[in-house]
């Protein structure tokens, strides 16, 4: 089977998202331009971690240069993007590992996400050093590739980080998601809590 490459250099659009309802969400990283659009899932550790490192690594930028970039502080809020994800969502693969590296010279940044292999576990890891990021190149997965200015990396980091916040919160007590309905608390002895229950009214 050939390896499928899919290459946005730049992109209409680049964002993380999901489908379905807290609990059962899956997350997507989607890339659309040129009349095309691809959808590859990844798990929302990944996206979490993905949207921090862009965030540490433009903030690296910024203060190397000593402001002198093109890369905003903060996202731009006419880069603010809340609509849902492009239809029809078709899952190209499942993501492996991703990389990210910074073309000083363009001040692009480059993200890459490869296909998960079957026996590895996936990774999200915010890479900088582009010498590395080539020798960690598999040329037997497939492949999404995205180049993206700094300020559309604060875009997505900003919209990312609020989809993975926007699923089930925490239990205050233990720290696992809370279902709707509540949730057994291994602190509680196995009795149900509610998703707004504090420690005064559980007594």
């Amino acid at each position: 089977m050939s390896v499928a490459v899919f290459n946005y250099d730049p992109p209409e659009r680049f964002v993380a998202g999901t489908v379905g309802q807290p609990g059962q969400r899956t997350f997507y990283l989607q890339a659309r331009g040129g009349g095309r659009i691809t959808s590859v899932a990844l798990e929302k550790e990944q996206v979490a971690i993905l949207a921090q490192r862009i965030e540490e690594l433009l903030d690296h930028v910024v203060r190397e240069t000593g402001g002198t970039t093109s890369v905003p502080a903060i996202a731009p809020a006419d880069l603010e993007d809340n609509d849902p994800l492009d239809q029809p969502i078709l899952e190209e693969f499942r993501v492996g590992t991703l990389t990210l590296a910074w073309e000083p010279e363009a001040e692009r940044l480059v993200i890459v996400a490869r296909a998960l292999v079957p026996g590895r576990e996936g990774s999200a890891e915010g890479e900088a050093d582009e010498e590395r990021h080539a020798e960690e190149e598999d040329p037997d997965v497939d492949v999404l590739r995205v180049r993206i200015t700094g300020a559309q990396g604060r875009a997505f980091a900003k919209r990312a980080l609020l989809v993975v916040a926007a699923g089930r919160p925490p239990c205050p007590f233990c720290s696992l998601p809370i279902d709707p309905e509540g949730h057994l608390c291994p602190r509680a002895n196995g009795r149900p809590r509610s998703a707004w229950a504090r420690p005064s009214e559980e007594r």
